[in-house]
């Protein structure tokens, strides 16, 4: 499928894709590199970090077979190991790439890759430097499947990292603290299943700490974008909706959060996205106030961006755009995106810019 070329604001950087799976060194000698993808994104000094999604496949498998990576219980904890799995077995159904669906009641599902998460960095903001080993590895019960689609929060001095941790009980949020980069403090889930996209605000507000989540309802409802608030980053409560799905258009599936909150002087900017009937993944804006942020002051009225260059069109799945990070620099607001659940990619645009877009 393609799209016609959209007029976006958000401009692509020629450099673009800044990483893509060839550049990065599998984890282990029998594995391939799918896709290098949804990275966090944080500023510390001079240098630009990513922590990025690296999700890894068994490179050979024998002839009708597919052999899944994912963790098995060993002892007291979880080793990575490998599952076989017959092509030919109608039992399974293969028919998307990302996963395997075991017919079964209730059904059973084993993901093609497993994710973890990488290090690169990089001082001028595109060309990065990228570790040979992760940084973020899976090694619990609630990451079987894998660690995906790092956020990084700096609050108060300490880089906070929440991740979607994903095994066969569903979908939660984990989260990880970081002082150097170099050692890294798992702290546990908190959000459980189906539950992602969280986006943490960098400082407290009235003394709490906020952020946006994503319930994914299997009954009623549509996933959309929430807000909570905590005492210690651990525990969240108050729960409320924030902002909903737009029917008819490129947000009407479903939204979620993006790039965790950017305080600016016009109020808390949140760069999201929003999934049409057709699963075409864009980038939206939303502005939220800076002393309530449950108060939504401005939302952008057409997206940021869609999906329209050839690695953002086509890769392991085709039309998306999701970012997990950004930042701004010298009034230009710089979003850290992964393409077509392949690569990954920057665009920019100036503040200004932006907020005549959203009326502020």
């Amino acid at each position: 499928m393609t799209f016609d070329r959209p007029h976006d604001l958000l401009k692509r950087s020629p450099a673009n894709p800044l990483i893509v799976p060839e550049q990065v060194r599998p984890s282990r000698p029998d594995w391939r590199v799918d896709c290098a993808f949804n990275a966090g994104v944080v500023q510390v000094g001079d240098e630009t970090i990513m922590l990025v999604r690296v999700a890894e496949s068994v490179a050979a498998s024998a002839p009708g077979e597919l052999r899944v990576p994912l963790l098995a219980e060993d002892g007291a904890g979880w080793r990575c190991t490998v599952e076989s799995l017959r092509r030919d077995d109608p039992a399974y159904d293969f028919a998307d790439p990302r996963m395997v669906v075991l017919r079964a009641d209730p059904a059973q599902v084993y993901l093609t890759s497993m994710s973890h998460l990488r290090l690169a960095r990089s001082t001028n903001g595109t060309d990065f430097t990228i570790d040979d080993a992760p940084f973020l590895f899976p090694s619990t019960r609630y990451e079987r499947f894998g660690c995906e689609d790092a956020r990084i929060t700096a609050i108060e001095g300490r880089f906070y990292i929440n991740y979607t941790a994903v095994s066969d009980l569903g979908i939660a949020t984990g989260l990880a603290v970081t002082d150097d980069f170099r050692r890294v403090e798992r702290l546990g889930l908190i959000f459980s299943p189906d539950n992602r996209d969280v986006c943490l605000f960098p400082r407290r507000i009235g003394g709490e700490y906020w952020c946006l989540h994503r319930p994914a309802p299997r009954h009623l409802g549509t996933p959309e974008i929430w807000i909570a608030r905590s005492p210690d980053l651990l525990h969240w409560g108050r729960h409320e909706r924030l902002a909903g799905a737009v029917p008819g258009g490129w947000e009407a599936s479903k939204i979620g959060g993006g790039a965790p909150m950017l305080e600016t002087d016009r109020g808390w900017l949140q760069i999201y996205h929003g999934v049409d009937a057709q699963q075409r993944y864009s980038l939206g804006a939303l502005l939220l106030d800076l002393d309530d942020p449950r108060i939504v002051r401005a939302r952008l009225g057409r997206p940021l961006a869609r999906p329209a260059e050839p690695y953002e069109v086509t890769g392991f799945f085709d039309n998306v755009l999701f970012t997990c990070g950004a930042t701004i620099r010298d009034d230009a607001l710089y979003v850290y995106y992964g393409a077509a659940d392949r690569v990954m990619a920057l665009g920019t645009v100036a503040l200004p810019e932006l907020w005549a877009a959203m009326g502020v």
